[in-house]
């Protein structure tokens, strides 16, 4: 990067860190530290938005599309709908008890045991998650300082966890603001500038239907696949178990809207979240849609991880790495000439020579493809790493060089904003859930205010050492953004099933739940393990069958009781 980048960078990092702090002040007493209820709307709505789109989304969404397509936007389609039940549920019960964490409500409904799990299963699942978003960042910075990722995984972590020790859920949100507004013109900038660098005779649209016959505008997929991860009937149905149990469940999203004025501000900011989430999200795909075509006519590199290609290049597998990188610029240059016959086709109009000339270019694309696959196998057996992946740098490597000056230091910082919001809220949600659920319940149950302030301020110290740990082997489960939802799924749909049974099934008791979510969690696992079913269909399996499995034993305990 150069001088401008830097400071530009420096600047803004700095900026929104002093704004936090400065704008949340010192907080007295935990109501303010974790969640004070004073913020309009539209604030409550960014502040969500902030929270689900970490800096894996702007960093690994655009990877995701460069190698999978445009299908991944399938897994938001159920949001709109778990909008609408949240606020007609979720929302007006939380307001009402006044509750700091989500599983307060849970003892007064069931028990002190079921709170103690759904509050044990949410720390596992967010601390697993908060860890790779940690992680995210520090791809950038060893990328762009060409160091290892231990090193820029321990300054990130603790760059963000100062300002949430600091100012605490007040201080997120404010700079959440902030951040969302930087971003959205960032990435509106960076897809402009994709268009710009497209050859002359290539434009937007041509750019989409090139990336169209190379199958990557596979926007929806009306087929019924149960091992299929994304499609239309995965994306509403599993997306909406997963989005409903996310937003309903899952403090980090449940601390943002409790930070609403009202529920009325609360349920407008959700609503605002469910509407604005599946195009924001689908542009950022379309990115990287872009920025594969961008490559049809620019080689990229046969690896986007230059921190473990030059690793390669200084290890015995050099000369070999070096004549596969050879052999990759010849089969790329053969593939341009394809790619540029197919443009010259779509000019033509002519239903045969497209279809010629896309035979072509996918012949070349494989020959270019098998190149790679060999140059990767070489870098896997250098690290001895089985699951090396770069699609998470190729956006990163996109930006840093072709993209002008500033503007790379401005969406270098845009991803680094991102990661520092969802990283705070996460460290935020895990000790405020520590302290209220763990400390304050069981532990110190009549300390003073200040006593659980300096509580809630330790539990982030210790959440965020912990998550840092476990960043720092977050290099082994390729891409970030199809894990962090994939971890979500082994643990929401059993958190969902208790919240469903708590304000439906008012007749069902405390044991039979409480059974029933262990029960059920034991076989999400053993599905996960053994991939059984695509993810996302985890968290329906989840939620059902906590219902049913608590619902039949609490019949049995009824029956018992009658006959005795």
């Amino acid at each position: 990067m150069s001088l401008t980048d830097w400071i530009v960078l420096c600047t803004t990092l700095f900026a929104i860190v002093a704004y936090g702090v400065w704008k949340s002040g010192s907080s007295k007493n935990i109501d303010q530290y974790l969640g004070n209820r004073s913020l309009p709307w539209y604030h409550v709505g960014l502040s969500v938005m902030a929270t689900q789109a970490s800096a894996i989304t702007f960093l690994s969404a655009p990877g995701q599309a460069y190698s999978d397509g445009m299908r991944f936007v399938q897994f938001y389609f159920g949001l709109p709908l778990a909008m609408i039940v949240l606020c007609i549920t979720f929302v007006p019960i939380f307001h009402k008890l006044k509750v700091y964490t989500a599983y307060e409500f849970l003892e007064k409904r069931f028990d002190l045991k079921t709170r103690a799990l759904t509050s044990i299963l949410f720390l596992i699942q967010r601390g697993l998650s908060t860890a790779i978003t940690i992680y995210a960042p520090a791809i950038i910075l060893s990328g762009i300082l060409h160091i290892n990722t231990t090193y820029t995984t321990l300054f990130i972590g603790g760059l963000v966890l100062f300002y949430t020790v600091y100012g605490g859920s007040k201080a997120v949100s404010y700079t959440q603001l902030l951040q969302m507004s930087i971003i959205f013109t960032g990435m509106f900038m960076a897809g402009v500038f994709v268009v710009m660098l497209l050859p002359q005779n290539v434009g937007f649209t041509k750019a989409i239907k090139l990336a169209g016959n190379m199958g990557r505008m596979n926007v929806i997929d009306w087929k019924f696949d149960p091992n299929n991860r994304y499609n239309i009937w995965s994306g509403i149905i599993g997306g909406f178990f997963l989005q409903l149990s996310y937003f309903g469940t899952d403090q980090s999203q449940v601390g943002r809207y409790l930070t609403g004025s009202s529920v009325g501000q609360s349920r407008l900011g959700l609503i605002m979240n469910g509407l604005i989430k599946i195009p924001m999200q689908f542009l950022i795909l379309l990115i990287g849609v872009l920025v594969f075509s961008f490559y049809q006519f620019n080689r990229p590199p046969v690896f986007f991880n230059n921190y473990e290609v030059e690793q390669v290049k200084k290890s015995q597998y050099a000369p070999q790495f070096n004549q596969l990188e050879k052999q990759y610029a010849d089969a790329f240059d053969k593939k341009k000439i394809k790619t540029e016959d197919l443009v010259k086709a779509f000019e033509s109009k002519d239903d045969q020579q497209i279809a010629t000339a896309k035979a072509g270019l996918k012949a070349a694309e494989e020959q270019a493809n098998n190149v790679r696959n060999s140059a990767i196998d070489v870098i896997k057996k250098n690290s001895g790493n089985d699951n090396v992946n770069d699609t998470n740098y190729v956006f990163l490597t996109f930006v840093t060089h072709y993209l002008p000056r500033g503007l790379i230091g401005l969406l270098i910082a845009i991803i680094f904003l991102a990661s520092m919001g969802s990283t705070a809220s996460g460290l935020n949600a895990l000790a405020s859930t520590t302290v209220v659920d763990i400390y304050k319940r069981i532990l110190k149950p009549n300390e003073s205010d200040h006593s659980y302030v300096t509580a809630s301020r330790l539990a982030t110290v210790f959440w965020g050492f912990v998550c840092i740990g476990m960043a720092l082997y977050a290099s082994k489960i390729g891409n970030l953004l199809e894990a962090v939802n994939q971890l979500g799924s082994y643990i929401y749909g059993t958190i969902l099933g208790v919240f469903i049974v708590a304000f439906y099934l008012k007749k069902i008791k405390g044991t039979p739940v409480f059974i029933a979510a262990v029960i059920t969690e034991a076989l999400i696992c053993v599905m996960g393990y053994y991939d059984a079913v695509a993810y996302l269909w985890l968290n329906a399996i989840g939620c059902v069958g906590v219902i049913i499995i608590a619902w039949v034993l609490n019949k049995f305990q009824s029956d018992e009781l009658q006959t005795s």
